[in-house]
């Protein structure tokens, strides 16, 4: 029997592979510590260049403190990120679906077999799909995860149950590409399994982490509106507002196509990934994206200074200043966080269902952050009395 912990850098996704590499090692028997202990697992993350400098460091952390470290996820799948690294470091560059096994076969032997093992946040993130068959020419995450490929839908629903009689009050499927999710066999695509997600007993929110424009169909949009348990929240990544930056960037919209995409859903949260000082990108284009942020009604935007990665179609291009990348960041943030603000304060007055996920504060239906007293892990019907820096001002209702 191991001592062991368990970190994650990144995404969702990675969080979701980080947790089942958890779930293996508690069902083993193996003993779960905050710091120091025979084992430490960190699941990286390689989608910039600040994400696998910081994989790096925790992993070196890791290997101060621990007597051996097994580096997971993005990272450890992209060839040379972790050379040169202490000799106790195991690099594990599999596929997700094969770490935990992997993980757990280094660790060693069984101990006491416990049933089931909780996760420690009030929210599940219930992994659907993975790996990505597009080449957007910025991303690497197709030659660290491979192919898209689905679950099969009788294993998510089951997970969700699972979930649920664990205590967790929000679902959230989650995936590299969502709506390239498929059971062909069964005869599922992704609304259909909204619809019957939303619909299991116990669950009392379903959430998607993210949504590609190009898969924001009216019938994913239909089973949303038709799912009472469904937030009403849609994660959209733009990346660019300029048409060449989108083309040399190969995605597949043009930005008056996502802006329309995204006309009809005013009853929604939206909110977005944007790739600024991309090697295309001037000051006009950068413009054209501040417009479309605004004209697609979006409330808070997740921004990523470009970095070039290896093995990708832009792979040593780089010609934007640093500085350049700063100041762009930092006036996309701004905006991001005027936004925000214009959102709440639409809400002053109003009522929602909080889920209280840390002390003080929580999300409401459409995933807005709320400031209330309360009991972690409960959902809270409130009202909107103000407005701060961090979020909506609640009281109970």
């Amino acid at each position: 029997m191991a001592s062991f912990s368990v970190s994650f850098l990144g995404c969702k996704v990675s969080y979701a592979d980080g947790q089942a590499v958890r779930e293996r090692l508690l069902g083993d028997g193996h003993v779960e510590v905050e710091r120091g202990g025979d084992v430490a697992v960190v699941n990286t993350c390689c989608v910039t260049h600040e994400a696998i400098s910081k994989s790096r460091q925790a992993v070196s952390r890791a290997a101060k403190g621990y007597s051996r470290v097994y580096v997971t996820g993005c990272g450890a799948n992209l060839r040379g990120a972790f050379d040169g690294t202490a000799p106790n470091v195991t690099v594990v560059a599999l596929p997700s679906e094969e770490m935990p096994i992997a993980v757990a076969a280094g660790v060693g032997a069984l101990g006491c077999v416990q049933a089931d093992a909780r996760l420690e946040r009030t929210r599940a993130f219930v992994k659907i799909q993975d790996g990505c068959s597009f080449s957007c020419s910025f991303c690497v995450i197709p030659l660290v995860r491979g192919s898209t490929r689905s679950r099969r839908v009788g294993a998510v629903l089951g997970e969700i149950e699972r979930r649920v009689a664990q205590g967790h009050r929000e679902i959230v499927l989650t995936g590299v590409n969502l709506g390239c999710f498929r059971d062909r066999k069964a005869g599922y695509t992704l609304p259909r399994l909204v619809r019957e997600a939303g619909a299991l007993p116990g669950v009392e929110r379903l959430r998607l982490s993210s949504i590609e424009v190009n898969h924001l169909t009216d019938d994913l949009v239909a089973a949303l509106r038709a799912t009472p348990t469904a937030s009403r929240h849609l994660h959209v990544p733009l990346q660019s507002g300029d048409d060449a930056v989108l083309r040399a960037m190969r995605r597949r919209y043009s930005a008056e196509q996502y802006v329309a995409k995204l006309g009809p859903l005013g009853d929604f949260n939206l909110t977005a990934d944007v790739i600024v000082g991309f090697p295309s990108e001037d000051e006009e284009a950068f413009r054209r994206t501040l417009e479309v942020v605004e004209q697609a009604g979006l409330s808070r935007l997740h921004v990523f200074p470009y970095s070039p990665r290896p093995g990708t179609g832009t792979d040593g291009v780089d010609p934007v200043p640093h500085a350049v990348k700063k100041e762009r960041s930092a006036r996309l943030r701004a905006l991001s966080d005027e936004l925000s603000r214009r959102r709440w304060a639409a809400k002053v007055g109003s009522t929602d269902r909080v889920l209280v996920d840390r002390p003080g504060r929580g999300y409401g239906d459409d995933y807005t952050p709320w400031l209330v007293a309360g009991e972690v892990g409960r959902l809270l019907h409130v009202r909107a009395v103000g407005v701060s820096e961090e979020g909506i001002l609640a009281v109970a209702a």
